[in-house]
């Protein structure tokens, strides 16, 4: 029997002592394992998403502005509140108003009419 006891200690690891310095060598152990190629991978962290960099928009239309509005504006091909909200950097519910007094003063003419988006076009001189 003293035969078979002294294999299996043979045979068996020794034991980690517990406490505060059983901990500190299993967590040592555990960690140099990592090095080595085995044990857990990083967490993949995930990432914060594309931003998309704030517009400082007006809010009012100065004088400088409505006029560059009305000299440039009748010149576009394709006219919709989010192209002059984009090109004249003013709020998209300014451009929306901006084109409804221009149709008014017929220097653009409607093309489809939604209650979510409308598009306008130059109005040509000739076609009247």
């Amino acid at each position: 029997q003293k035969e078979k006891l002294n294999a299996a200690r043979a045979t068996m690891p020794p034991k980690v002592p517990q406490g505060k310095e059983g901990k500190n060598a299993a967590a040592a152990k555990a960690q140099k394992a990592g090095k080595e190629g085995g044990g857990k991978a990083k967490k993949k962290k995930w990432s914060k998403g594309k931003q998309k960099e704030k517009l400082n928009a007006a809010v009012f239309f100065d004088k400088n502005l409505y006029e560059k509005l009305k000299k440039d504006v009748p010149n576009y091909k394709l006219i919709t509140p989010s192209v002059i909200s984009e090109r004249m950097k003013c709020n998209t519910s300014m451009a929306r108003r901006a084109l409804k007094d221009l149709e008014l003063k017929g220097m653009i003419k409607p093309i489809m009419k939604h209650s979510a988006q409308v598009i306008y076009t130059r109005a040509l001189a000739g076609a009247e």
